[in-house]
């Protein structure tokens, strides 16, 4: 599946990121397999260096990417059907996140993934950001119940306060009890 085309877009962003000297990440969805939760997506979602924004952001172009949004905090790149969002690290948290992340072999090879509490935050910040995106939902019970017995929940409750979102947390809990 290495040889698939989202697998040669991965390849190619991340030797574009690489070439911008940017640390990267998977995020979104395809980090949910390495953790043990599988769904299609369409999307590579990456967490990198906010301080190499511009060198990735001249790096896509340059791969034939069209930016449709750019900001401090994130970017989205699109080039035919093909989609790039980054989220970058620039909060400690995030930075923290992103010199965490482990290598996991993937279908698309060996790549550099979030770890589960980070993932689980991210879902939760999607959701936050936007209620009607109840797939992140989905996604962070499912992360839940297929790692229930390594949860790390004091550092989840810290993500979930840092939302104010404790309750739901509580509730997302009890559903594995």
């Amino acid at each position: 599946m290495a040889g698939s085309r989202m697998g040669r877009q991965i390849t190619e962003v991340l030797a574009a990121l690489e070439q911008a000297q940017a640390a990267a990440a998977l995020i979104g969805g395809l980090a949910l397999a390495p953790h043990g939760v599988v769904r299609a997506t369409q999307d590579v979602d990456l967490l990198t260096d906010s301080t190499a924004a511009d060198a990735v952001h001249r790096e896509l172009l340059a791969l034939g990417y069209r930016c449709i949004h750019r900001s401090t905090d994130a970017g989205n790149y699109v080039r035919g059907d093909e989609r790039v969002a980054l989220l970058y690290a620039r909060r400690p948290a995030a930075r923290k996140l992103l010199a965490s992340a482990t290598t996991h072999a993937t279908p698309f090879g060996q790549l550099r993934v979030i770890g589960l509490a980070g993932l689980i935050a991210f879902k939760l910040q999607a959701l936050v950001n936007n209620p009607r995106r109840t797939q992140d939902l989905e996604d962070i019970r499912a992360l839940l119940r297929v790692n229930r017995d390594n949860l790390n929940r004091a550092e989840l409750r810290d993500y979930f306060r840092l939302f104010d979102r404790e309750p739901l947390l509580d509730e997302l809990l009890a559903e594995l009890d």
